[in-house]
């Protein structure tokens, strides 16, 4: 009976945790870069430091991370180190000593970064001055160059609007001009609207192509102030020539997301920052040019990701007012939902007192991740893992801040 009972629990823990020691990722820690492979984890930094997203090269050799220092010219201050770590030798390469919005190149073991305005790149042995000006930018999707925007200014007849460009890098990186060599795409509207609000379009940023590279998503903000409460989603076709404005959307929950492998973005809609209460924020798809709404009344989303272009994990709360005492703030749970069936199924029951947020489908293991905590800022939220339907799930990880795995692509 003992070997019997054994058996069965080998055969119920075993797809998760073959499946996810087959994996590959890099997590920050209380600070520090960590990998998990081969089913071990390596801390890889001891600064304690660390923060933002890790970035995994196109082909999973390098990890990118940011890394906080005091300035070597003003001790009071601290800058912003960017660092690779060449996971098969060990090595750590410092690409840059203040930078900011790091990107690898799609093809290339290239970094884009900025620096004050100027859009540099490495080749991990030196840096080039590519483009000024520069608010936001986006990798071309074969890597030959970029998408870039300049913000509005404030002239004496009111704010200026974003534009974008585009700019093809020379295969003689150090040949490049500085200050030329860029196609304008598109100059947005001094203002931006949808059903009724409008905001000034003085910055366009957070650029994705659609799986088919015909349509370009972004979002575009009025001053750093406002941003805060509302900005607006805006899809642009490839050339330049279709511009339109999808729905409000805010930064404090999940960014829009293109489906896998068809021109459907998801996003959630709603303007106010979460502080002004948990309400007004809905999971939308647009399959270009139509629009479905997901989320049933009062309840909204706080984030989501797509498993498959038919389905779509969200992390969905009850409607209510917003409280400074977080035992009285409402609690997710995780639901599936099937796009053309429209059908919505809770697959994770978190018990009293706790949430699951942040969900992520990892297609490396196809399985889902999230964090189960007691609330939006619990600094001890554990790392679960399950099937996508929500079944065998269990805790996986702790003190996990960020995690990012390589999607072998």
């Amino acid at each position: 009976m003992k070997l019997f009972m054994t058996l069965v629990i080998m055969l119920v823990l075993l797809p998760t945790t073959v499946e996810a020691a087959n994996s590959k990722a890099g997590f920050i820690r209380s600070g520090n870069v960590w990998i998990y492979m081969d089913g071990e984890e390596t801390q890889i930094t001891d600064s304690g430091k660390v923060f933002e997203t890790l970035k995994w090269s196109h082909d999973g050799k390098w990890l990118l991370y940011q890394e906080q220092t005091t300035d070597v010219h003003h001790s009071s201050q601290e800058q912003n180190e960017l660092w690779a770590y060449e996971v098969e030798t060990g090595e750590r390469k410092k690409v840059f000593y203040d930078g900011y919005s790091p990107k690898w190149s799609p093809n290339k073991p290239i970094i884009a970064y900025q620096d004050k305005g100027i859009l540099d790149i490495s080749d991990l042995n030196q840096f080039y001055n590519i483009a000024s000006g520069v608010d936001s930018y986006s990798w071309l999707p074969d890597g030959s160059g970029f998408l870039l925007s300049s913000a509005g200014n404030l002239k004496p007849d009111g704010w200026s609007s974003a534009t974008l460009y585009t700019k093809k890098l020379n295969d003689n990186y150090g040949d490049t001009n500085l200050f030329g060599g860029v196609k304008e795409l598109f100059t947005l509207p001094k203002e931006v609207g949808f059903d009724g609000k409008s905001i000034l379009a003085v910055n366009a940023s957070h650029f994705s192509y659609s799986p088919t590279n015909k349509w370009i998503s972004f979002i575009v903000s009025p001053t750093a102030s406002w941003s805060m409460d509302s900005n607006m989603l805006c899809v642009l076709s490839k050339d330049g020539k279709k511009f339109e404005v999808l729905d409000e959307v805010i930064f404090g929950v999940g960014e829009p997301k293109w489906a896998p492998s068809r021109d459907i973005i998801a996003y959630i809609a709603g303007g106010g920052r979460i502080v002004f209460g948990f309400k007004n924020k809905d999971l939308k798809l647009q399959e270009m040019p139509v629009s479905n709404t997901y989320t049933p009344p009062n309840f909204m989303e706080l984030d989501f990701d797509w498993i498959s272009n038919n389905a779509i994990v969200t992390s969905r709360v009850e409607e209510k007012e917003w409280s400074n005492d977080i035992r009285k703030q409402p609690l997710p749970a995780l639901y599936a939902i099937e796009v053309k069936k429209s059908k919505q199924t809770q697959i994770t029951h978190p018990p009293k007192g706790y949430g699951d947020y942040s969900p992520q489908y990892v297609k490396s293991i196809d399985k889902l991740i999230w964090y189960r905590g007691t609330s939006l800022t619990d600094p001890e939220k554990k790392l679960w893992i399950a099937n996508t339907d929500g079944s065998n799930a269990k805790e996986w990880m702790k003190d996990v801040d960020s995690i990012e795995f390589y999607s072998g692509k």
